[in-house]
């Protein structure tokens, strides 16, 4: 293989929030992975971003070997995000998906139970019963908004009780955490705290998850929740958080705080625009939808195991992670040093021909389907990745029995975010089975 040191790569853009709002740019991605699948990225004004330009991998192989390499490409270090934090701001605004090993697994294991496959299975009756009751209520009733009466509902509903939320706060913390993570979309402004976009590098504003002062009301929140459960704990996760213990020091609140919000995004999050999106991409691949109905007895089926991961992969709603080297390094010939950002494109990884045969064919029978939607392996390994699977079955599942086809009826609405593969508004019709 070439080795190639120079620091260039293709004229294309893959930061700007603005290229996302249009779409996922899918040409810029192959062009990269084709031309310089290790290429480095300036930041500048050209993209809306600033700071130290980063090495962006489009390839499947690539994005793997890094997430798997947790020594050599530190999430500690330097933290998640593509721009550059002040150390002080990387301290405060730590949450367990900055953390290398083994904290991380220390810090993982408080909540491993409350998610893991076998959790799930047990939940599995309950999430069959709320997407029923909400195809029963918007199925032939005319042209609805799929995010907000379907996408959105399933997973805030599900993780209201396994997280121990009242159902009552669930709407104001779930808004909350919208306005956090899509700041950079002026649909979610901070509409309960105004315009701060002037100070969003000062003290304390810096400090906080995403620059948002909106995260200091889910820090109070969550600190209200943890008193109560004291009182009267339960079996869920913020009892857990209430009082724990890692490495023999209890959490401080402003860790339970970001803990919180870590999971109300990532328990959320991916299911909501996993959804939506795959409700678009069977209503435009009909072909796959009238297989998915066939299919005599849905439920038993491997057509429906592999249509959940076909979802998966395809709607993909995490764009990209940053990592750091720790120690100088080499990826696919390219020098990488000590200190370099490393930015993986999961959007990318997922449509890599070497990996996906015809990768831009949605087929719902796809196999072998090795997606990097929860990651690509390692520590970080999503961890509601098993809360997902089971709210898309439960969803293909209610969507073929009831649905004879999908109608979008108007334009679909992206999220305007290079970091969340998501949608805002997506009216459709669904025509009664």
């Amino acid at each position: 293989m070439e080795r190639r040191t120079d620091r260039t790569g293709p004229d294309v853009d893959i930061v700007s929030h603005d290229v996302y709002a249009a779409g996922l740019p899918f040409a810029a991605y192959n062009r990269l992975r084709a031309e310089a699948p290790v290429a480095w990225t300036d930041l500048g004004p050209h993209n809306g971003h600033h700071g130290r330009g980063f090495w962006s991998l489009t390839r499947w192989a690539d994005v793997v070997e890094v997430h798997k390499d947790w020594r050599t490409f530190s999430s500690e270090v330097g933290g998640t995000e593509i721009e550059d934090l002040d150390p002080d701001a990387i301290v405060a605004r730590r949450t367990m998906l900055e953390t290398d090993p083994p904290r991380h697994a220390r810090l993982r294991q408080l909540v491993n139970p409350a998610f893991s496959k076998l959790a799930m299975e047990r939940h599995a009756t309950t999430a069959e019963r709320l997407v029923s009751g909400l195809f029963a209520a918007n199925v032939g009733v005319g042209e609805v908004d799929a995010v907000t009466a379907l996408a959105r509902e399933l997973p805030i509903r599900m993780l209201v009780d396994i997280l121990g939320v009242p159902h009552a706060d669930a709407p104001q913390l779930f808004h909350w955490a919208d306005q956090i993570v899509y700041n950079a979309d002026p649909d979610h402004v901070a509409d309960e705290v105004g315009d701060v976009s002037d100070r969003v590098d000062t003290d304390p504003f810096r400090l906080l998850p995403f620059r948002s002062p909106v995260s200091l009301k889910v820090f109070e929140h969550m600190e209200r929740l943890a008193a109560a459960r004291r009182t009267d704990p339960a079996a869920d996760v913020i009892t857990v958080l209430a009082d724990a213990v890692v490495d023999g020091v209890p959490l401080t609140e402003r860790e339970r705080g970001t803990f919180l919000l870590l999971l109300l995004i990532a328990g959320n999050e991916t299911t909501r625009h996993s959804l939506t999106h795959g409700l678009i991409a069977l209503a435009e691949h009909p072909d796959q939808f009238d297989r998915l109905r066939a299919e005599p007895d849905l439920a038993t089926s491997p057509l429906l195991d592999t249509a959940v991961e076909e979802v998966l992969r395809w709607a993909c709603p995490q764009i990209h992670f940053r990592r750091t080297a720790t120690v100088d390094t080499e990826i696919g010939g390219r020098p990488i040093r000590a200190g370099d950002k490393v930015v993986t494109w999961y959007v990318a990884a997922n449509t890599d021909p070497a990996q996906f045969d015809d990768p831009y064919r949605f087929d719902l029978a796809r196999t072998p389907n090795r997606h990097v939607t929860f990651g690509g392996g390692g520590p970080h390994l999503c961890l509601g990745q098993w809360m997902a699977r089971l709210e898309v079955r439960v969803f293909l599942q209610a969507l073929a029995s009831s649905v004879s086809r999908i109608e979008v009826t108007g334009p679909v609405e992206r999220v305007r975010s290079n970091f969340i593969n998501g949608v805002k508004r997506c009216p459709v019709v669904l025509h009664p089975a």
